[in-house]
């Protein structure tokens, strides 16, 4: 009788999940961290244990990018699977009047907090992966940066920010504290869901290695007499520090046994170059149209599921949203367009991706062309990145990523053709227009 039961319940399961049950779900985002910036990617002083060992047990995508180098659009981005053109959060801030009280905080700004709202709008619009993850039986949780809100608003079913703008809602209030101070709200959801037994979806974005650079004196110490600057030597630290979080939640699946049927994709939201003169990003990295800000490593893993080994494929941050949801065995909507990253026929026939780059205040929040700064493209190895109306003094740049990671020699004049040719693609994906 106990058999009969048992395999009544396997049958439901394969009904409504197909074959097997559905996997946990943990995406980890850092933010503000330059794709060179890991122990596996090759930097001589940086260490990562833990996400080199993540890195040995997935699939990784070591050209991976993101659609655009700011946090904001790049976040709504990975929970929509769609191009901030699209979706319309474009921009970090809202328009502020012009009359505004000059020193006033922005969250002070009645007009900040309605643009605020019209960009929370825009998310409660699309269907992002929380919602349609919720549709199929997950609970979520929300730790870390987010923008849009309360939590509520992407689809989370539970989460640390409240989104208040008066008290902190802009960047994710409650919810920055993750990472930094502790990782308990995550350990205690997981253990909830697999008591209740959930499937679950971890938002895990921390602050990290984001600025304040404010590392434990211990990992600082690791790395004063590798530098001259200070804080650089902050920085790296900081990434380290940010490295032994990713580690904790790891082991915490671990020690759950939640590890076998979880996926764990991991990326940075935008690049970072530290100035080794001030607590800021140097030039050519966040905010711009440069591999410095918009390139990092794709992870995923599944173990048992996913074969690890590394891939030479163009990879993009809006692939990460459809994969997921087919590895939950749901349909993307069609207007998520990027490619599933465990579909190797896919992914090798890909030649271009696309991306964009729009102001940190937006000018209009309904119209994403008064935004833009760049649009870019990579076919192989050439880069095309074509300015936009909010860089009137800029020219049309062409890089050959195999031979000029740095990008430091714009071939545009002598590569005439190629811009040509490239150009009817980027135009062809999006014109930057209405």
């Amino acid at each position: 009788m106990l058999k009969g039961f048992l395999l009544l319940v396997l049958a439901v399961v394969q009904t409504v999940y197909g074959q097997d049950a559905p996997p946990n779900i943990v995406m980890i985002i850092s933010d503000d961290h330059a794709w060179t910036d890991y122990s596996f990617m090759g930097h001589p002083h940086i260490k990562t244990p833990n996400l080199d060992k993540l890195a040995s047990q997935s699939l990784v995508f070591r050209r991976g990018y993101v659609t655009s180098s700011l946090c904001c659009p790049s976040l709504a981005s990975l929970l929509t699977g769609m191009y901030p053109h699209q979706h319309r959060i474009t921009s970090n801030d809202p328009p502020l009047d012009k009359d505004s009280v000059p020193g006033r905080p922005k969250k002070d700004d009645p007009k900040f907090a309605a643009g605020r709202e019209t960009m929370n709008r825009y998310m409660d619009a699309v269907e992002g992966l929380p919602r349609l993850l919720g549709a199929r039986g997950y609970v979520s949780l929300q730790t870390g940066k987010w923008w849009q809100g309360n939590f509520r608003r992407g689809g989370f079913t539970e989460g640390m920010t409240g989104g208040d703008p008066k008290e902190g809602g802009r960047h994710g209030d409650d919810g920055l504290e993750i990472g930094r101070k502790t990782m308990q709200p995550i350990f205690d959801f997981t253990s909830a869901a697999k008591k209740a037994g959930k499937p679950f979806f971890i938002w895990y974005a921390p602050m990290m290695p984001h600025l304040p650079h404010n590392p434990p004196e211990r990992l600082l110490a690791k790395y004063k007499d590798k530098t001259p600057s200070l804080h650089v030597a902050q920085y790296w630290a900081m990434v380290e520090w940010f490295d032994e979080t990713c580690g904790q939640l790891l082991e915490h699946l671990n020690k759950e046994g939640l590890t076998k049927n979880t996926v764990v994709v991991f990326l940075a939201d935008n690049g970072w170059i530290q100035s080794p003169d001030q607590p800021r990003y140097a030039p050519r990295s966040k905010q711009s149209q440069y591999d410095g800000g918009l390139r990092t490593p794709i992870m995923v893993r599944w173990p048992g599921k996913v074969k690890p080994r590394e891939s030479g494929a163009l990879a993009c941050s809006i692939d990460i949203a459809p994969t997921l949801l087919r590895l939950a065995d749901i349909e993307p909507p069609k207007d998520m367009s990027g490619l599933h990253l465990l579909d190797e026929t896919a992914m090798a026939g890909r030649d271009t991706i696309f991306g964009e780059c729009f102001t940190h205040d937006a000018v209009d929040l309904d119209l994403p062309a008064k935004n833009l700064r760049w649009r870019w493209c990579i076919q192989r190895n050439l880069k095309l990145i074509v300015p936009g109306p909010n860089e009137p003094d800029a020219t049309v740049e062409l890089y050959d990523l195999s031979s000029d990671e740095k990008e430091e020699k714009n071939l545009a004049k002598e590569r005439s053709d190629d811009v040509t040719r490239l150009r009817v693609r980027l135009d062809g994906w999006w014109k930057g227009g209405p």
